[in-house]
């Protein structure tokens, strides 16, 4: 070989074995058929090899020639289906969605919302890791994290916010037939709480700590079982005081929780999977906010 290989001489070469003709190999790649003789040429000068005879009529592969269309004419064919089928190339959303989601979300506000995206998208298929962990989006290859926080801290992501979060206060009603119900901030003082460590900080003064954790889907389940007072995110309980399984607790006592955020890589084109989830949540979101008085 004297030179290096213009890969974008491939197809022509493949073209021109084919039609056995550089007008009509120049007339299936619309191109001018001097522009097809001047890629073959310097093809060949790159080879050091006679690719073609050619006669007036027609060109011919040499035994160089046929060789070397044999090992990449399948090349050539599997690049061209390759760039015919990647997902999303006619803009419908495609293609398997990787989404993070704290495990509270997950077990309550997601399966419902799934459900719906993929009849919705039912070319997108949904992968979705459940943990309270920050993941590394780009290092582990997730399209989207749904995050609950109050700011981000990554400025390498492109995060939107899709809705604000409250913190109101839960009982059950066994509880509150033993201990009575509080009307006042001040007759929560000496009652049992069950508290999510990380909103410690937005209760009450004086009040009772029976059970802590940092697991907010927990607190729930234990407000549920009758061990006290629990403040918890009002999406998380909506469907237990529609049960009746617990009750609101002075109901006009609600505190900020931060907001719920829709995070993605930040990228030049950002796949048509994502903004169409992004665009249903919020949609979805317009309609259902996560606490009444969500911004």
């Amino acid at each position: 070989m004297s030179g290096t290989v213009d890969l974008n001489q491939l197809p022509l070469f493949v073209a021109v074995a084919d039609a056995a003709s550089m007008s009509e190999a120049a007339r299936r790649l619309n191109l001018p058929k001097s522009s097809v003789s001047r890629g073959i040429a310097a093809l060949e000068e790159a080879l050091g090899v006679q690719l073609f005879h050619r006669t007036t009529r027609q060109v011919k592969l040499t035994t160089a020639g046929a060789n070397f269309y044999e090992k990449t004419a399948p090349l050539v064919s599997m690049v061209r289906d390759a760039t015919h089928n990647l997902p999303e190339q006619d803009g419908t959303p495609s293609g398997v969605l990787r989404i993070t989601a704290p495990p509270d979300l997950g077990f309550t506000l997601l399966p419902e919302l799934f459900s719906r995206f993929a009849l919705r998208y039912p070319d997108v298929t949904l992968d979705v890791r459940l943990s309270n962990r920050l993941e590394n989006l780009v290092a582990e290859g997730f399209d989207v994290a749904l995050r609950i926080a109050r700011k981000l801290q990554d400025s390498t992501l492109v995060a939107r916010k899709l809705n604000g979060l409250d913190l109101r206060l839960y009982a059950s009603p066994t509880y509150l037939s033993r201990r009575g119900t509080p009307k006042s901030v001040e007759e929560l003082e000496g009652h049992d709480f069950v508290v999510f460590r990380t909103l410690a900080g937005e209760l009450p003064k004086n009040i009772k700590v029976k059970v802590q954790t940092d697991d907010v889907f927990f607190a729930s389940q234990a407000v549920r079982t009758g061990i006290g007072i629990g403040a918890l995110p009002s999406f998380l309980t909506r469907g237990d005081v529609e049960s009746g399984a617990v009750v609101s607790v002075l109901p006009k006592w609600t505190k900020e929780a931060g907001s719920l955020f829709f995070v993605h890589p930040r990228t030049q084109h950002v796949p048509r999977k994502v903004t169409a989830f992004r665009d249903f949540l919020l949609e979805h979101l317009r309609h259902h906010p996560l606490c009444p008085d969500a911004p």
